[in-house]
């Protein structure tokens, strides 16, 4: 990637496709494991001789602690380090956690499996911000949904793969664990490939004058773009990507980086946050962005743990892998169909996450109660599909309150909130220090969380349409004042 990025003045790179296409490649490989869907049956077979009591109640709830623990410092190390050390580190924690899962054995070695996985989650941030500080700006929509669609397709294409390996050619989980190492394994090398780049976010900026231009704020998890207003100012450190040279010896921008302070940058998040959430919009949607994943982390993490409960799968034929597909598929179609329809999210986006919410709520219920593996199964379809909906209108309302330079505070923070609940929900809820409940109890809880959040976002919605039409009232009144 020698030479400048900039093919024409103040137009689009011309060297942005090789590290998009490591990055897709990455991000592909990382995705293509055929065992997740099948991870608690795998835990319960007989040759990891654990129970139901240990899976659920003792080894799962590592997975939240860890992320949590490890969320903020991975987000001041991703960007000091500069991105690649980080996915570099998400490639290895990957390759760890699947290697002791075909190898370890006992409570302990299975718990410690799962704090690797947390650090595989955690680094997760890594994958998706390297990609903003090779690529000009008017590359991010692009890039954004390239590698979103290429982690989309990896997952489906494992989930598939492991359900027909399992169902038509008789593969055993053991085996399918062996293919997702060494995908995982595969994305690893791949990574090394990436160009390091020379600049970041906060730890590593390019000193320039702030100046004003029309931004684009990305959307990470739907790859849609949203219009900043033309007024807004840029933060120190920031200039125009497409007249710095990234790999350059001796470049200007090399040069010009300022003198790495941690105080100073801790002092600016800080500021940067206090900014963010002083705006009482960017507040209440965080708050429904939050509220809604925590519950979405918790249903997903014990979905399995409830089919197997409903219809043990040393009995019979199981279709996990076939159901992650599909829901995944059928919400991806979902997002893009709700991404066209016009409409003033900022004031009917409320009552939709309420009505949302709510099927959520009727679709988790759904699941405790009837207890048959096939309606388990659909409702989870719809669980998905709702849940990216929710996400997909609550990330929009958020964006469209960002400049670029804040994205990942601000979902940073939002996701720490996240699992800061799921935390305290699964410390009384699931562990086994707490409560301990079993399975079904857990679910009738998840329901009524669901179900207590759709009333919350109801009234709240309906507080809105009704100050925004007393707004539009009071308009023609004051209009022949001002006239």
């Amino acid at each position: 990637m020698a030479g400048p990025r900039g093919a024409r003045p103040g137009g689009p790179g011309c060297c942005w496709a090789l590290p998009t296409a490591l990055l897709c490649a990455y991000g592909f490989f990382c995705s293509v494991r055929p065992s997740e869907p099948f991870l608690t049956r795998y835990l319960l077979e007989p040759h990891k001789n654990l129970s139901e009591t240990q899976v659920f109640n003792e080894i799962y709830p590592v997975w939240t602690y860890s992320y949590l623990a490890l969320l903020f410092p991975v987000f001041l190390a991703t960007d000091y380090l500069r991105y690649k050390p980080v996915v570099l580190l998400q490639g290895l924690s990957l390759i760890v956690t699947w290697f002791m899962l075909l190898y370890a054995q006992g409570l302990r070695a299975v718990q410690l499996l799962e704090f690797f996985y947390g650090v595989g989650t955690a680094t997760d941030i890594a994958y998706y911000s390297y990609i903003y500080s090779v690529v000009d700006v008017e590359l991010y929509q692009k890039v954004t949904s390239y590698c979103r669609s290429a982690t989309l397709v990896g997952y489906t294409v494992g989930s598939v793969s492991g359900q027909v390996l399992v169902s038509v050619a008789g593969w055993s989980l053991f085996s399918l664990n062996v293919i997702s190492l060494t995908s995982v394994s595969i994305a690893f090398g791949t990574a090394w490939f990436l160009p390091m780049p020379r600049k970041s976010l906060f730890f590593h900026h390019v000193s320039s004058q702030p100046f004003s231009m029309e931004m684009k704020v990305m959307d990470c998890k739907n790859g849609a773009a949203v219009q900043d207003q033309p007024s807004v100012q840029r933060t120190p450190g920031w200039e125009d990507e497409t007249k710095v040279p990234l790999n350059v010896e001796g470049s200007s921008a090399e040069k010009q980086e300022q003198k790495v302070d941690i105080v100073k940058v801790l002092k600016d998040l800080w500021w940067d946050f206090l900014q963010c959430y002083s705006s009482w919009t960017m507040l209440c949607w965080s708050v429904r962005w939050a509220l809604s994943t925590c519950g979405y982390f918790q249903v997903i993490n014990y979905a399995q743990g409830l089919w197997e409960m409903v219809l043990p799968s040393n009995s019979t034929e199981i279709y996990n892998g076939g159901v992650e597909a599909t829901s995944t598929l059928l919400g991806a179609v979902a997002v893009f169909v709700v991404g066209h329809i016009k409409t003033s999210w900022a004031v009917w986006g409320e009552v939709a996450l309420a009505l949302l919410s709510f099927l959520i709520a009727a679709a988790v219920y759904i699941m405790e109660t009837i207890r048959n593996i096939w309606v388990c199964y659909a409702s989870y379809v719809v669980f998905r599909i709702i849940y990216m909906l929710l996400i997909t209108i609550a990330t929009f309302q958020i964006a469209t309150n960002l400049s670029v330079e804040r994205y990942a505070l601000v979902f940073g923070v939002n996701t720490f909130i996240a699992l800061a609940l799921q935390t305290l929900l699964t410390l009384i809820v699931v562990d086994a220090r707490g409560l301990g409940l079993d399975i079904f109890t857990q679910f009738k809880i998840y329901a009524s969380y669901f179900a207590v959040i759709s009333l919350v976002f109801l009234g709240s919605g309906i507080y809105s349409i009704i100050r925004a039409y007393r707004r539009q009232e009071q308009m023609p009144n004051r209009s022949p004042e001002s006239h």
